[in-house]
């Protein structure tokens, strides 16, 4: 038998526009600016600049078309996913009204360059070699990766050259053209490893006695080099500390990575843009929103003309009804863009103004070792909001400061009790931690069981395996690793 009930049941589902707001919220400027170019593209109801009078009175009018839209079309038959389809590429996107068709076509230079791999091939002209060894250099510049490294084993070369190429050719034979890519530049390219890559490059410097011991030693000593242990290298080859000195600056003045030096693998500096400005006016902090983060937008005049004139004829076939769906789509979805705009701008502003409240001390000198404890939960609880949204505000933004520009993120810490039993962040221990570091004798370095006694003389009681969590996070390497001769 079948039998009939009902259920109540809670969800929580978020709407299209609080899905925009977040993912508008957790953008850097740059981004978005580029999330706005792209939304002013694909809505073209979305205007910016400054609104006429005109347009003042565009939340009446959409108001006044919502009620005549409910009369005459169902609600249903407005389906949102519709106008954001890419089946069809409107018109306004295939032309350009900065110029008549009279202009000539201009077409700005392309700047080429060689790539990493043909400026090798390049280099390969200038050696007199036969075909078969031409193809098989060829091959094996091809086969060199982005870091300058040849790390395949030889005889995987000569069974790939008899398989694609159909070259057959043996073991010797490449170890011979090898010879001749070890002589292109950079110097170090074609190398298998970091020790025939650092030899290569002293083999083409001037073999002064300090060169000469730097290749010594990295020919027959590479291990104890690697890992610092220099009082085994002053035994072994009965030198002197400037002596070892000398030859170890030698080595230090070789790239590891010689394919990195080229122009194309040179990472472009990226600018950073910050999202806020803190100024200190009369001892007091000011804080202001970055005005590429605040554009002036408004809903297009012409669409809601467009609009007008439909509301104000009869709706008798299907193409003006579609007409009118698009229409309004467009314009709801500026409306949605522009609040959920201002929204961001409201959520950045409140967010970043608590954070500097609860850091004002920072603020007003700079003084890092007086920032406060702070996580996400308060500043959340501080302007009540969640605390996703403030982690998506704090993770990516900048702020302009007396004292540089700083990630928002950096600011917040956890908290660690000191010897007084006050809570200090775990910031200030960290850079009182970099500075005894940096302070210490290099031939000497501080193991961490020092460094965590010298940070409780100080008023911080840090375990040793804290402070090697702290280090860690600075980047900086253990003890062995700092030692210089």
């Amino acid at each position: 038998m079948l039998k009939q009930s009902l259920q109540l049941k809670l969800s929580q589902k978020l709407s299209p526009q609080q899905i925009q707001l977040m993912k508008l919220i957790q953008l850097p400027t740059l981004a978005f600016e580029q999330r706005l170019k792209e939304e002013m593209i694909e809505n073209p109801a979305l205007e910016t600049g400054k609104e006429t009078d005109q347009n003042n009175n565009e939340e009446e009018f959409l108001e006044d078309y919502d009620q005549y839209d409910n009369e005459h079309i169902e609600a249903d038959d407005i389906n949102i996913d519709e106008y954001l389809s890419d089946d069809e590429t409107p018109d306004y996107k295939l032309q350009a009204n900065n110029y008549s068709k009279d202009d000539e076509d201009y077409q700005a230079p392309i700047i080429a360059f060689d790539s990493f791999h043909q400026d090798l091939s390049n280099q390969l002209n200038t050696f007199i070699l036969s075909d078969q060894d031409r193809a098989i250099a060829q091959f094996l510049v091809g086969s060199i990766d982005d870091m300058g490294y040849l790390r395949r084993d030889t005889q995987d070369i000569v069974d790939d050259l008899a398989f694609t190429q159909g070259i057959y050719t043996d073991e010797k034979t490449i170890s011979r053209i090898l010879t001749v890519i070890h002589q292109l530049e950079p110097f170090g390219v074609g190398a298998k490893n970091l020790q025939e890559c650092l030899l290569l490059q002293l083999a083409n410097k001037t073999p002064t006695e300090a060169v000469i011991l730097a290749t010594e030693i990295l020919e027959n000593s590479f291990d104890a080099f690697t890992k610092k242990h220099y009082d085994k290298l002053l035994q072994k080859y009965n030198i002197t500390k400037d002596q070892l000195r000398n030859s170890i600056d030698e080595i230090e003045k070789l790239n590891p990575k010689p394919g990195s030096a080229y122009s194309e693998n040179t990472r472009i500096v990226e600018h950073i843009v910050p999202d806020f400005t803190i100024k200190i006016i009369d001892n007091e902090l000011d804080l202001s929103l970055n005005g590429r983060n605040a554009p002036e937008l408004h809903v297009s005049k012409e669409y809601q003309e467009m609009l007008q004139s439909y509301k104000e004829s009869n709706l008798t076939s299907n193409d003006q009804k579609n007409a009118v769906q698009f229409i309004k789509q467009k314009l709801d979805g500026a409306k949605w863009f522009i609040d959920a705009i201002k929204q961001r701008q409201d959520t950045l502003y409140y967010t970043m103004h608590a954070i500097m409240e609860y850091q004002k001390d920072y603020f007003l000198t700079g003084d890092e070792t007086k920032l406060k404890p702070m996580i996400l939960k308060d500043i959340a609880d501080l302007i009540s909001l969640d605390i996703s949204t403030i982690s998506r505000v704090a993770n990516s933004k900048y702020v302009q400061t007396p004292y540089g520009t700083k990630l928002i993120k950096n600011f917040f810490s956890e908290a660690m009790i000191n010897d007084q039993g006050q809570e200090v962040s775990t910031i200030e221990i960290k850079n009182i931690l970099e500075q005894i570091i940096s302070e210490e004798d290099k031939s000497k370095p501080y193991p961490d069981d020092k460094l965590s006694e010298l940070l409780k003389e100080k008023g911080y009681p840090i375990a040793r395996r804290t402070i090697a969590k702290y280090r860690e996070q600075l980047d900086i390497p253990v003890a062995r690793m700092r030692k210089r001769i």
